[in-house]
């Protein structure tokens, strides 16, 4: 009896009967989306934020293990003790953190002890760590909308409440963030956290000027409320362009920086971090920083992250001077230089960027993956199909990224991962099938 059969005539279940979170409206956008990607893989494809694959090329696991190993012994570390930090369960807070927190300091910064990181299975893990220790029952968190899908469903998953914050390119409004919080108390609840990109987000490409930083940083304050800071395009902007981070500018102890090194590095070696420095305050003990509530929480989903990848990780650290920048640094001028083509191709199809009235509409970015195009028709599902079946070209839908409505029309594109003749070739294409509509 084959396995289909199996299921057919064992227990069934419902899908009533499950979390609601593994069949949001997010979720199934991006499953859609990542079957639709499988399905047409002689299409030219802008829908995923991936990065550029042949720099893999550059990544020899072996000797970049051999470079953190041999860094290790010449700061004293002894064979048995590197030996077990590589190939025992380790410490849930990572064996990295003294060269993240060196690298963050000089990048960015952000002057945090080592023991104020927690390594963590790539940024989403980061995220969901975070949303849970914040988060007690009757604690709600908003979010910029559009907002990137993964920090809507480990939300959804963990059943905690969430108010979408507009953002109309210049930052979350703060008239309807303080709105949100008002209702929360007066419901005798409390607006725990906001979540934010400042630089380049996912997937409206919106970035916040260094006044915005400042004025939501203030309104953070006054409201009491925690900023989880996901910020990883920022290394897409030229070294003369740079904004600091909102944990740079923090004063008062109200960011959480979530990290990864999926886009700089590898996205294979799954390995994010969290900066958490604030102390948190018992009953029972002295104060602990909110890294080691994280550190706790990961014990009950992946007890520490692999080892080896942080140690890859830290190979590449090593080779680059101890710079995170540095490591991006090649990845970035590439990014910049897709980014000038498409846009290039953008104003020979559809004019110039932000022209109210067109018939296309279009947005270009200072930095990071992503373009938002308008539609002059809805740019649901069954519309992608007919792209990617007729015309050969994948985008990804705006609505999945929206909470309170909205995105219809519009199209996220990235260039990311393409070659500049795919690029100027899957413009075209996306021409000729805006054309026929």
């Amino acid at each position: 009896m084959d396995a289909t059969a199996t299921l057919i005539t064992g227990t069934h279940l419902h899908v009533d009967d499950l979390h609601r979170s593994v069949s949001s409206r997010q979720v199934a956008a991006m499953t859609f989306l990542n079957e639709i990607v499988a399905e047409f893989p002689d299409a030219i494809s802008f829908a995923p934020g991936a990065p550029y694959e042949p720099f893999f090329a550059d990544i020899a696991v072996g000797p970049l293990l051999d470079t953190f190993v041999e860094a290790r012994r010449a700061a004293g570390f002894s064979e048995e003790t590197v030996r077990r930090h590589l190939f025992q369960y380790g410490p849930s807070k990572g064996i990295i953190n003294d060269l993240v927190a060196a690298a963050l300091r000089a990048d960015e910064g952000i002057d945090v002890p080592p023991e104020a990181i927690v390594m963590t299975v790539g940024c989403q893990e980061a995220l969901f760590l975070t949303l849970r220790v914040l988060h007690p029952p009757g604690a709600s968190l908003a979010v910029t909308d559009p907002s990137y899908v993964g920090v809507l469903a480990a939300a959804d998953s963990l059943d905690i409440a969430v108010h979408p914050v507009p953002d109309d390119g210049t930052g979350p409004d703060l008239a309807a963030l303080r709105t949100a919080s008002e209702r929360e108390r007066a419901a005798g609840r409390r607006l725990r956290a906001l979540y934010v990109s400042p630089d380049f987000a996912n997937p409206s490409g919106n970035r916040l000027s260094l006044a915005a930083r400042q004025r939501l940083l203030a309104e953070a304050s006054a409201l009491d409320l925690i900023l989880i800071e996901d910020n990883p395009y920022a290394f897409t902007a030229a070294s003369d362009d740079r904004l600091p981070s909102l944990k740079a500018l923090d004063r008062d102890g109200r960011v959480v920086h979530a990290g990864t090194f999926a886009k700089v590095a590898v996205p294979g070696a799954r390995v994010g971090y969290v900066v958490a420095d604030q102390w948190v305050e018992s009953r029972s003990g002295p104060p602990v920083r909110l890294a080691a509530m994280i550190a706790a929480a990961k014990n009950a989903v992946t007890l520490n992250t692999s080892p080896l990848a942080q140690a890859l990780i830290g190979g590449l650290l090593i080779r680059h001077g101890g710079s995170i920048a540095a490591l991006g640094q090649r990845k970035a001028a590439h990014l910049r230089g897709n980014r000038a083509v498409l846009l290039d191709r953008l104003v020979h199809h559809f004019g110039e960027p932000d022209q109210p009235g067109a018939g296309v509409r279009w947005w270009a970015p200072e930095g990071g993956y992503f373009v938002q195009v308008e539609l002059p028709v809805e740019a649901d599902d069954a519309l992608l199909r007919h792209s990617a079946e007729t015309f050969g070209v994948l985008w990804t839908p705006m609505r999945g990224f929206h909470l309170g409505g909205g995105g219809e029309r519009r199209i996220r594109l990235s260039c990311s991962s393409l070659e500049h003749e795919e690029i100027v070739e899957g413009t075209g294409r996306l021409a000729d099938f805006v054309n026929a509509l």
